[in-house]
């Protein structure tokens, strides 16, 4: 949930401040857009280096009261110094725009942002890579086609929507079939859940890893459906990404889904494999009584929270001491799994943050699931499959030559783990 809709929330319990609320959001959004087009024309961000010497420059802005339906906003038009610049974002001497208002807040509380936002309103004669970007976003296709005939006047219904929405499948069929880096230090796995139309109504598995590459830069390295998690699919899973180029994985970090560490074993005999704290801390919570349960949340996140195995495995063998009589069962299933528990404190410090759960992938999977949500339903798993390789190869195009948080600090002690 993000801030609009948080704070919109908050306004539905005192009615009075939703117009001041949507307002202020639609004056933020309208002058955030102003400063994009102008960002957009000179060619660079403010500040940037980049934007020394170009022959032309921001310079300052004026003022502007536009009444809306929410109230009277002020806009900030900004200015170019060689007077070049001319805003599309208002029309030219009208202080009302109901249909550019509307758009705004309802993409802004889509999650678009307002860059994408200037890009849409700017780039009016591409209605192809409107619709494409919309959908992305998790926009449902009967209100992309709304928002396009009152942008643009251009009338679309929601089966075109979809079918211009298709011209992104030649795209991801070319990202399930691209060759992959040889390495990853850590590759995640975990399977969310998405409803998908077959011959009645499901939610189907979706099959996800994301790895990290020893310099730091993360990636979705693929993805798959299939109507229920095993370890078949992901045993198919993982030797299609060592086909394709995969061949080193350092370690490898799961949920406890019965036979990943056999089929890891198979496929990257190797690899070392993280069984996520935080799955076996719920999986506990599930198992003991309410009353106890903070306790043993606080006790048993000292467990990775220690300065090194010795001591991380002292506290773990004490946590067996003091709750072994009262939930033997838990304490029996603990010790079982103990091998994978501690994996993560053979390597630096600086990343043992990121390689203990499997939170980093749970993020993406609750972005997917959040612009998933307006569609109700997938009408085929081809559209299953389109809309999730537009939110995989976006996140790669935004991670691109980023450095994971601690990577970059131990890059070279990374690289030596491999061949």
């Amino acid at each position: 949930m993000n801030d609009f809709t948080k704070d919109f929330a908050q306004a539905l319990f005192n009615p009075d401040k939703i117009n001041d609320l949507l307002r202020k959001e639609l004056q933020q959004a309208v002058n955030n857009l102003l400063e994009a087009e102008l960002t957009a024309f000179l060619g660079y961000d403010p500040d940037a280096r980049n934007g020394w010497n170009t022959g032309n420059s921001r310079n300052g802005a004026y003022f502007r009261k536009v009444d809306t339906q929410f109230g009277p906003i002020e806009v900030q038009v900004p200015r170019d110094r060689n007077g070049q610049f001319h805003q599309h974002t208002l029309p030219g001497y009208k202080q009302h725009s109901d249909i550019l208002e509307s758009m705004i807040i309802k993409l802004y509380s889509k999650g678009v942002t307002t860059r994408e936002i200037a890009d849409l309103i700017e780039k009016t004669d591409v209605l192809e890579s409107t619709i494409i970007k919309l959908y992305s976003k998790g926009v449902t296709t009967r209100e992309i086609a709304d928002l396009i005939e009152k942008m643009y006047g251009s009338h679309y219904s929601p089966a075109q929507v979809s079918n211009i929405s298709k011209q992104m499948l030649p795209k991801v069929e070319a990202y399930h079939k691209r060759k992959l880096s040889d390495k990853f230090f850590c590759v995640y796995l975990d399977a969310t859940y998405l409803p998908l139309r077959r011959e009645t109504f499901e939610r189907e598995a979706v099959y996800i890893a994301i790895g990290i590459k020893p310099n730091g830069h993360k990636e979705v390295i693929d993805y798959c459906i299939a109507p229920s998690e095993n370890i078949e699919v992901w045993t198919d899973m993982l030797q299609n990404m060592k086909s394709r180029g995969l061949k080193q994985v350092e370690l490898f970090l799961s949920d406890g889904v019965v036979g990943m560490k056999t089929a890891l074993a198979r496929t990257y005999p190797k690899a070392h494999f993280q069984r996520c704290l935080v799955h076996v801390m719920r999986n506990i919570c599930a198992k003991v009584r309410v009353d106890d349960r903070e306790k043993i949340m606080n006790e048993f996140k000292q467990v990775h929270q220690q300065t090194n195995k010795e001591e991380a495995t002292a506290v773990l063998h004490d946590f067996y001491t003091k709750w072994g009589k009262v939930y033997s069962h838990v304490i029996r299933s603990l010790k079982d799994i103990e091998p994978d528990l501690l994996v993560f404190y053979n390597y630096p410090k600086q990343i043992r943050a990121s390689i203990y759960s499997t939170n980093m992938i749970e993020s993406f999977n609750n972005v997917i699931k959040r612009k998933a949500k307006p569609k109700a339903e997938f009408p085929t798993e081809q559209s299953l499959d389109a809309f999730i390789g537009i939110q995989a190869m976006s996140y790669n195009d935004r991670y691109f030559n980023r450095i994971h948080k601690g990577f970059g600090q131990v890059q070279d002690t990374l690289e030596s783990y491999f061949d």
